[in-house]
């Protein structure tokens, strides 16, 4: 489900842990709490059973613990039970974390000790680390890339059992951009309005603009599309419909979508094919539905003018947040930077 650039990923881990493959200390950290959280209530889902619990079951949090009782509970034996599972919540504010390289060098193996470490790492080449490397898990939960928002956003669902299309994922990740805190609950609120049936468990534009509030019509997935085609009155159309509605559309998401996908479109122009496929593999791109405004772009757009435009893109953003901007509004910064683009 998720891309990381760790040689364990999510996925293995989840797998291993489902399958009862467990390790004796399990170290997740980073900026991404999802998957940090997401492995560690599984751990606290697989490891005892609900009867088990309530003997071999210890939480602590990383302010409020000493990292000698930690440990010395560690290496108690469980009552009535093949683990004991400690969880250590919010590591990061743990006194003298590295004091744990004392029991990672001789763990026991009826304990698995589960540190959630977020906002952040441990430094990889501390002897902690490498010691729970050598006998457990060191799993670093990273943001995604927004171009790899949509894939997850399909295979989360896909977990559900529910579908969705290319465009209404795209219109999600536009949304909330990298931010699968902001991204989840929008998710399970769809859920919710889904049919029981499973063969018409899909969700699609119409029902994210009923339940999201994001417009099938009118949103930054349509005006990519407007401005790649150089169609100035959809684009139009699509700005003060943003003007109008500028708490759900903020211009720095508008901004920050535009940027990305005029970086890209500069590579673009940089390769010795500009054909579909080589676009495709240039940019990581999977699907052909997303390639289309890539060629558009290249045809209606050429490399000087797309770094002017980038230039301009970084002054209204400066602008957006009040840099050498007096008085125009986010929908009037936004509708000249539309024309300046198409123009």
């Amino acid at each position: 489900m998720a891309a990381q650039s760790t040689k364990i990923s999510f996925d293995s881990i989840k797998n291993d842990i489902i399958n009862r493959r467990f390790k004796p200390i399990y170290l997740f950290m980073g900026d991404e709490s999802y998957f940090i959280d997401e492995l560690t209530e599984l751990l606290s889902e697989n490891v005892l059973s609900e009867s088990e619990k309530d003997f071999n079951m210890l939480t602590f949090y990383g302010v409020d613990s000493d990292v000698n009782e930690i440990i010395a509970s560690a290496r108690r034996f469980p009552m009535m039970a093949d683990y004991q599972l400690i969880i250590v919540k919010e590591a990061q504010n743990l006194d003298k974390f590295e004091v744990l390289d004392v029991y990672a060098k001789n763990p026991m193996l009826s304990t698995i000790l589960v540190l959630s470490y977020k906002h952040g790492t441990v430094d990889k080449r501390k002897a902690v680390v490498k010691k729970i490397e050598k006998i457990g898990v060191v799993f670093e939960s990273k943001k995604l890339y927004d171009n790899q928002m949509p894939g997850f956003i399909t295979s989360y669902l896909k977990t559900k059992d529910i579908g969705i299309d290319i465009k209404s994922a795209q219109m999600l990740a536009d949304f909330v951009g990298n931010d699968i805190g902001k991204l989840i609950p929008q998710l399970q609120k769809l859920e919710v309005s889904l049919p029981d049936d499973v063969a018409k468990r899909r969700i699609t534009a119409e029902m994210i603009e009923r339940n999201v509030g994001i417009s099938k019509d009118y949103n930054n997935f349509e005006l990519i599309k407007a401005v790649a085609k150089k169609d100035i009155l959809t684009a139009a159309k699509i700005v003060d419909y943003f003007s109008r509605n500028s708490k759900e559309n903020p211009i720095m998401a508008t901004v920050a979508v535009l940027f990305n996908y005029f970086s890209n479109l500069l590579e673009c122009f940089w390769l010795p094919r500009k054909d579909e496929n080589s676009v495709m593999s240039a940019l990581n791109i999977r699907s052909s539905f997303f390639v289309k405004d890539y060629m558009d772009g290249i045809r209606n757009y050429n490399a000087n003018k797309v770094m002017e435009i980038i230039s301009e893109l970084r002054t209204v953003d400066a602008g957006s947040k009040g840099i050498d901007n007096i008085s125009a509004t986010h929908g009037e910064l936004l509708k000249v930077l539309i024309y300046k683009i198409m123009h």
